[in-house]
Formats: structure tokens, C-alpha cells, sequence
């Protein structure tokens, strides 16, 4: 399972990268989907590798995210008790598995495709040099999950309430 997230904003792209990244559903910056580990999402994922960042996540990393910024339709918050009724599994763990087994969450019927993250604590590196030369975009293998985890700050609700 790939994490995949958009570190670029919407100005001055390509039409072939835009459609890709649309595909993804990846319109606005700091937004992050799961994708499975097959060809075709490989190839458009080097297609548009200079506005996104992508890497294997881990189990805890995805529940974590899932926790925190999965919403149902209607953006509205999910609740553990009711998760059942709501998405049909009983816990994140369980929906983890399920996307771990390679499936996307556009699988699950109630919920939000899209996570939307908040900017990293401490600020992206160059986003517009590649991973391996010390910026921010391309492939970073198992170092996706520091950078969730960086995104991911406990207490901020993207509704406004706190």
C-alpha cells in the first residue's frame, strides 16, 4: 500500500500531469490518498512524481491517519461506536487490513476518498528537488511515515472547531 500525497500547488502544471493528478484525486496540495502497489499506478505516479511525494505505509501510520482525518460523506467525523453502521467494519484496524490487502478506500461506500492532511510541523524541505537530493518530491520509501506523522497533528480540526 502507497501513501501519496501532493506537495505542489495548482498553477503553471502540464494538461498530462494535471489529469493525473486528478485521476488521484489529488486537486489541492496536502491531500493524501492510498493507492495499491500495481504498474499502472507506478507510472502515474513517476508522471507526476515533481508535484507529489509517495512511500510504503505502515500499518500503525495508516490507522493513525485513518483515526485522525478519515470523514464520511458529508464530511462529517467518525465515531468508533458507530463505525459499523457507518462503513461497515467495526475498526480501523479492520479497515487498515482491508486496504493493506491491496484495495483503495473508494471500496468502502460511505467513506471520503481524500485524507486532508495539515502542512508538515517544521515545513517541507525543497519542494522542488527530489527525495534523494534532499527536497521534498518523488519517492521516499518508508520515510512517508515520518512525514504523515508530521502532518498529522493531534488537536487541530480542519472544520474549525479547535
Amino acid at each position: 500500500m502507497l501513501a501519496v500525497i501532493r506537495i505542489r500547488g495548482r498553477t503553471g502544471i502540464r494538461e498530462p500531469i494535471e489529469d493525473t493528478l486528478r485521476k488521484l484525486r489529488l486537486t489541492r496540495i496536502n491531500h493524501m490518498v492510498f493507492v495499491p502497489e500495481s504498474k499502472e499506478f507506478k507510472g502515474m505516479l513517476q508522471l507526476a512524481k515533481d508535484y507529489i511525494t509517495w512511500g510504503e505505509v505502515s500499518k500503525e501510520t495508516l490507522i493513525l491517519a485513518l483515526k485522525h482525518r478519515a470523514l464520511l460523506r458529508g464530511r462529517k467525523k467518525i465515531q468508533e461506536d458507530g463505525m459499523k453502521e457507518a462503513v461497515g467494519y467495526s475498526s480501523f484496524d479492520e479497515v487498515a487490513d482491508f486496504l493493506m490487502s491491496g484495495k483503495t478506500l473508494t471500496s468502502i461506500e460511505n467513506l471520503v476518498p481524500v485524507l486532508r492532511l495539515n502542512p508538515p510541523k517544521g515545513g517541507y524541505e525543497f519542494i522542488r528537488k527530489s527525495y534523494k537530493e534532499g527536497g521534498t518530491a518523488g519517492y521516499r520509501g518508508e520515510e512517508i511515515n515520518v512525514l504523515i506523522k508530521k502532518m498529522l497533528k493531534e488537536g487541530i480540526d480542519l472544520n474549525g472547531k479547535n
